[in-house]
């Protein structure tokens, strides 16, 4: 019986470390797809191949909304931030989309719907330069996580790529040029997470937003940008902004010379003096 009983203990034993060495064995979940599910974004992955020739700039839009930003409310036809066709920064006059569908240096490639979160995805091809254009519109209700993904872009934390007419881009953090535009929700909500760079890489950014070098400021201390265009108060994100500090840039224009551009686009849309403009859209740091 005692034999018996040190036999069965020993078997315990042993199946106990059996059964540890087969979990040792299982593959842990990856932590970053899963993330990726929950926030319908794309977090870096290792060994992206994309076209480096291909310049790309990716431009963050966060839907003008009555409802869910703290904003003093527009017509309710325009501050619908889940309705892309009229919305003020996107279908409307001097909205991504139309400003630059009607742009004589940019060509419309593709124009696809995507998901409640990203709700219309644009790619532009420069008529004359190797530059790609990718313009997303985030459902205004989910301001929080555009700006999250434009900071992470900018860090080199979130990369993604895009096959367009058989060429692979670099998109997000893979781009030179992040920009954004909309309300500045930083102005409602306080984030927490670190954005720091994590790649020795230096992008450019631009914030189209009111008083967007103090509130995005703090956030991209660390995060090894070159600040081509942002405000120091209150502004109107209309995109003949972004539309000519672009064209400098593509021109490769010095950071002055793009706020020049920007600002003398400000001035004639907004019926105010190039010298009010300049000193609402600064550059560097």
């Amino acid at each position: 019986m005692i034999i018996n009983r040190f036999t069965s203990l020993l078997l315990i034993i042993w199946l106990a470390f059996m059964s540890c060495g087969k979990q040792k064995e299982q593959p842990q979940v990856n932590y970053e797809i899963a993330i990726a599910d929950t926030t319908k974004t794309t977090l870096p992955v290792n060994n992206m191949v994309f076209d480096t020739t291909a310049k790309t700039i990716h431009v963050y839009v966060a839907l003008c909304d009555n409802k869910y930003q703290g904003i003093v409310p527009v017509p309710k036809a325009i501050g619908n931030g889940q309705d892309p066709d009229n919305n003020l920064y996107w279908g409307c006059g001097y909205g991504v989309r139309t400003f630059f569908k009607k742009s004589t240096e940019w060509k419309l490639l593709k124009k696809e719907k995507k998901d409640t979160l990203i709700m219309e995805r644009l790619v532009f091809k420069h008529t004359s330069k190797n530059y790609y254009l990718i313009a997303d519109a985030y459902n205004g209700k989910y301001i929080k996580q555009c700006t999250k993904d434009f900071l992470n872009s900018s860090a080199g934390k979130l990369k993604d790529t895009l096959n367009v007419n058989g060429t692979t881009l670099g998109i997000a953090g893979n781009s030179k040029l992040i920009t954004y535009t909309g309300h500045d929700g930083l102005m409602d909500f306080n984030l927490y997470d670190d954005y720091i760079n994590t790649d020795g890489k230096k992008r450019d950014v631009i914030i189209l937003a009111c008083y967007s070098k103090s509130y995005f400021g703090k956030h991209l201390k660390k995060a090894n940008v070159n600040p081509l265009v942002w405000t120091t108060g209150l502004m109107c994100p209309e995109t003949y902004t972004l539309h000519d500090a672009i064209t400098g840039y593509i021109k490769g224009e010095d950071n002055t010379q793009i706020q020049q551009r920007a600002a003398a686009a400000y001035s004639k849309y907004q019926k105010c003096s190039v010298k009010a403009a300049k000193n609402l859209l600064a550059t560097d740091w």
